[in-house]
């Protein structure tokens, strides 16, 4: 696969901005997709807070059930690497949440300072560490107990992030990955253009965690129960179009880019209820453990 390294930090620092404005003000502030009960159609003719509020509740209801299905609560991480972390919200959840010591990587100079506020704000300054590079080069021998990497994986080589992985935890360690996952060929163009990213089918990541030494372990899919997702955030868009139309004072681009985010999402809709994409939780160990 071909990578342009620049093309990521640049999206991520035009949408900085946008992230916390729709999902925050924090101090946990996600960047991904967020988890419904099973038939769930929540009301959207409610405010844009109620909206907001909700959504914000479903992505911290994602990363609370893959750590409680991977067994975080039973059994913590000491040590956790968090890569490609946002702003930082999967690393606060891990830090407040399970007292794990974090490591969380980002290629968004700008998101450093911010996640370093954020932990201050939420009192885990001392747990949460972020870091500036590019995760194919990371380097790290044995420290960790597990690595997260939510709605991330699909931005790298895969061989090399589960090598680079495998190198920074320890014998037995745990990797869970959020990811989605391409069923119809047809669609990967228009998403990876819309989301700068790469994203692979479920055998490419079993291939590639097999020839780093992980197995496996748990395979859940959650596809139906995220693409309610695609409904709020369209809800909300359009809440906000209606709050920037009265204020009269919104760029046009505003709102062109709003109008073309809600008509995204409406197709992001149909690709996830017809499991053109699939979004599954995954966990993978790495072999040698007790």
């Amino acid at each position: 696969m071909d990578y342009d390294d620049a093309a990521v930090p640049r999206y991520y620092t035009r949408k900085t901005a946008d992230i916390l404005h729709k999902y925050g003000p924090g101090p946990r502030v996600h960047f991904h997709m967020g988890l419904f009960d099973p038939g769930a159609r929540p009301n959207t003719t409610v405010t844009q807070g109620v909206i907001k509020r909700r959504i914000i509740e479903s992505q911290e209801a994602i990363v609370d059930h893959a750590a409680r299905t991977w067994g975080a609560y039973a059994t913590p991480p000491k040590r956790l690497l968090d890569i490609g972390c946002g702003v930082g919200g999967g690393s606060l959840y891990w830090a407040q949440e399970h007292g794990a010591k974090v490591t969380g990587i980002t290629v968004t100079g700008e998101h450093i300072p911010l996640i370093e506020d954020f932990a201050r704000q939420a009192g885990v300054g001392n747990r949460v560490t972020p870091v500036l590079g590019d995760f194919h080069d990371f380097r790290s021998k044995r420290k960790y107990d597990a690595a997260y990497a939510n709605e991330s994986s699909g931005y790298m080589d895969r061989e090399r992030l589960f090598e680079v992985v495998a190198g920074a935890l320890k014998p037995g360690g745990w990797f869970g990955i959020q990811e989605h996952f391409i069923c119809r060929p047809e669609w990967t163009e228009f998403i990876d253009g819309y989301y700068k990213t790469r994203l692979g089918t479920l055998t490419e990541y079993i291939t590639a965690a097999e020839a780093a030494g992980f197995h496996l372990e748990q395979d859940e899919d959650v596809t139906d129960r995220v693409a309610e997702f695609w409904i709020q955030s369209m809800a909300w868009n359009t809440a906000e179009l209606d709050r920037i139309e009265g204020t009269g004072d919104a760029a046009a681009w505003t709102r062109e880019r709003l109008q073309e985010s809600t008509i995204t999402h409406s197709k992001l809709f149909r690709i996830w209820r017809d499991h053109a994409l699939e979004t599954r939780l995954l966990l993978f160990r790495l072999g040698g453990g007790s």
